[in-house]
């Protein structure tokens, strides 16, 4: 009989997330398909990592004091990674985010304690963008550090130190291929390195979102993007520091339509309710699987992340006026005709 581990801090529930073999994934790719469950953090998403080596980078540095604040700018789950290591440790929480994610990231952040302000959406040219907000509010408040997660490398070493061992050591040490979208760039990046240091062979694979700005940067060395997509918390326009050497090996775009396939797949045959970072995730990895296949590799084993839960999504990719209201197709289950 297996024995759930005991932990001594609560802390300590952040990472060793189980990984799963995805069964209809596996069989359209051709090789295996593993999802690493971050979904099963204490914040519900792959964030909290970043979330608790952000604070610790920070106190180590002498940075965050006794009775501080941390102030973040965010799609809402690394916010509520602060909200929930910051409440572990004393700390009080300011998070900026715009005002069109969903209302459930919303509401989390406001039961957890956190001061939450709302930005409208604009481009990070502009100064008003939510990271920009919460920098100058981060300068303007006494004993307040900014978490600057887009560029704070301790993001990225969250996964260099916990999310590539830990995916290395439950493959047994073979792995051929890893792939996920990209937000801040920390997941990819971070496990990328983790991987690589260990066997320079494994294929690294951006999953990009229309709209975003990364494939055509590594596929053709431009900063340049077409078309857009709903997802929350992924997409990026720009090379962050967590991003710079990231050892992208091939590159993946991924339609809304596609990743919202996926996401249906995951919970009508398979139980998992996802959001659609990680529908697009899988798409991803399937993608990689089936080049690793062409290559010649039909043993071969792929991971990707499953980012967060989609409870965190009922009002939008669970809620057929929603997707209706963007153009998407509407999962079969949530239509009342």
């Amino acid at each position: 009989m297996n024995t759930a581990p005991v932990r001594t801090d609560t802390l300590d529930l952040i990472g060793n997330t189980p990984l799963v073999l995805l069964e209809g994934p596996s069989e359209a790719a051709g090789c295996e398909i593993w999802g690493k469950c971050e979904f099963t953090n204490p914040g519900a998403s792959v964030k909290d990592r970043a979330a608790l080596w952000i604070i610790r980078d920070a106190e180590a540095r002498g940075e965050l004091k006794p009775g501080g604040t941390v102030v973040e700018g965010t799609a809402g789950n690394t916010g509520i990674g602060i909200a929930l290591v910051a409440n572990a440790l004393g700390y009080a929480t300011v998070i900026v985010m715009p005002d069109n994610q969903s209302q459930e990231k919303m509401a989390t952040l406001r039961a957890l304690g956190a001061k939450l302000i709302t930005v409208p959406p604009t481009k990070f040219a502009d100064p008003n963008h939510f990271v920009h907000t919460s920098r100058r509010i981060a300068e303007e408040t006494e004993n307040a550090i900014w978490a600057n997660q887009f560029d704070n490398v301790a993001n990225r070493r969250a996964h260099i130190e916990g999310t590539a061992p830990e995916i290395w050591e439950q493959l047994g040490g073979r792995v051929d291929g890893f792939t996920c979208a990209v937000g801040t760039g920390g997941t990819l990046a971070g496990v990328g390195l983790g991987l690589k240091a260990r066997d320079d062979a494994i294929r690294i694979a951006l999953t990009d979102p229309h709209g975003a700005a990364l494939y055509n940067y590594y596929a053709n060395g431009e900063l340049a993007s077409e078309g857009s997509s709903v997802a929350e918390g992924i997409g990026q326009g720009r090379i962050t520091a967590n991003l710079e050497g990231a050892p992208v090996d091939t590159q993946f775009r991924i339609a809304d339509e596609e990743g919202l396939e996926w996401v249906a797949r995951m919970l009508r045959e398979e139980g998992l309710c996802l959001g659609l970072s990680s529908g697009i995730n899988v798409a991803g990895a399937v993608a990689l699987g089936r080049q690793l296949v062409a290559d010649g590799r039909e043993d071969a084993r792929v991971a990707t992340i499953l980012c967060d839960t989609g409870f965190r999504y009922l009002s939008t990719l669970y809620n057929a006026e929603w997707l209706e209201s963007k153009g998407l197709p509407v999962f079969d289950w949530l239509r009342s005709d």
